[in-house]
């Protein structure tokens, strides 16, 4: 818990190690668009985690909770006002009550049927969204706002005949204070806070639920549920109220994405939102609690700055050596970098999957023993290792 305070406070600065004016500053992910992503798929995926980590029931439809309550947090902002505090409770009260709908029926199932199912939903939900429900989802533009809407709580239109921006209790979302450190410079963003708030929550009640009888009787499930059918417990009902958490994370997630740029669109209940955030997990490392935010940290930072490294960029980096080795070396990385950092995650998420199953996680745990006293060998060792640790002491 420490740790993800500490990271989420600290992050326009760790992000930044870069000066402004160095060649590596594309690699700074300072920047509150990409802080906010961060924090907002961090959220996502520590509530797939609680359903997947903890009962290893694998969904591949939790995007339909993220787009529903998307459009519930728009449609706050359009009826009532640009509070974000409206958006965020019925995005994660709409969303817990269709992942009731939805896991009620998944969960007569397990296994890969109940990932089909899941999946199933996901994908009438999306098609539901770009056709037949265009009045509530906007159809192939999105959901937006518009200075028609009514707002009861708020104005219609702001002072400066624009569309009003989003606030929670008058502190716009999009304030910002900068701070010049010599070469550096750093961006505290009132809306990245506000979401960094809503993950510390977040991990702490995942937390609880881990650590708590709830939490045990969801590793029961996993670890072999027919056995616990015999002792005579049912774990249907422990399985719906997963799902349902489960899907609320989700639907926080989307209403703090609307509550940062006020705009829904049926994409994000596609079947690859839903694939990514299983990448985040097992990629962190499913099961743990910090792993699912390291995974959507590490997925949202290839995605938005490897992403931007074109030819050109390459071409700068590679000029200090000749000139057909410097076309050698760019057509050797081009294909990993920009447009096929696709590639680069894939490799990485393989090599993953067959070295560090524990996810990244797992990695550091590796790495940790490595710098251990040996004073926690094993037993064969240790009576070799208490006489240096004593000799050591003297």
């Amino acid at each position: 818990m420490i740790l993800v305070v500490a990271l989420v406070a600290l992050a326009p600065i760790l992000l930044n190690p870069f000066p402004t004016d160095s060649s590596l500053a594309q690699f700074n992910a300072g920047y509150p668009d990409l802080m906010q992503r961060f924090v907002i798929f961090g959220i996502f995926a520590v509530g797939f985690n609680i359903l997947f980590g903890l009962t290893g029931y694998l969904s591949f439809g939790h995007a339909a909770f993220l787009g529903a309550g998307s459009f519930a947090g728009v449609w706050m902002f359009k009826l009532l006002g640009m509070n974000v505090l409206f958006a965020i409770v019925a995005s994660v009260a709409v969303a817990g009550v269709f992942a009731l709908i939805v896991g009620y029926v998944s969960l007569r199932r397990s296994g890969i049927y109940f990932s089909i199912l899941t999946l199933a939903f996901a994908q009438m939900s999306f098609a539901l969204a770009y056709s037949v429900l265009t009045p509530i989802t906007g159809g192939e533009t999105g959901l937006q706002l518009s200075k028609s809407d009514p707002r009861i709580f708020g104005e219609q239109v702001a002072a400066d005949g624009n569309l009003p921006v989003t606030t929670l209790f008058g502190l716009d979302m999009r304030d910002s204070l900068i701070v010049d450190a010599g070469a550096w410079e750093f961006v505290f963003n009132a809306g990245y806070y506000v979401c960094a708030v809503a993950l510390i929550i977040a991990f702490y009640v995942s937390i609880r639920i881990f650590r708590s009888p709830f939490g045990m009787m969801l590793r029961a499930v996993k670890s072999n549920q027919q056995r616990l059918n015999y002792t005579g417990l049912n774990p249907k009902p422990y399985m719906l109220a997963t799902f349902v958490i489960s899907g609320m994370y989700a639907g926080l997630a989307g209403g703090l994405m609307v509550s940062m740029d006020p705009l829904a669109g049926a994409e994000r209940m596609q079947w690859t939102a839903s694939g990514e955030v299983v990448l985040m997990t097992i990629l962190g490392g499913a099961g743990t609690l910090i792993g699912p935010v390291l995974g959507a940290g590490l997925i949202k930072y290839f995605e938005n700055i490897f992403s931007k490294i074109n030819k050109g960029v390459l071409e700068t980096w590679f000029s200090v050596f000749p000139d057909g080795l410097s076309d050698v070396l760019v057509t050797i990385v081009y294909p990993f970098v920009g447009k096929g950092w696709h590639l680069t995650l894939g490799i990485m998420f393989m090599l993953v999957v067959i070295f560090l199953p524990g996810g990244l996680v797992q990695g550091v745990q590796k790495a940790a023993t490595v710098f251990r006293r040996d004073r926690n060998a094993p037993p064969v060792e240790g009576p070799a290792a208490e006489r240096r640790a004593q000799a050591e002491d003297k």
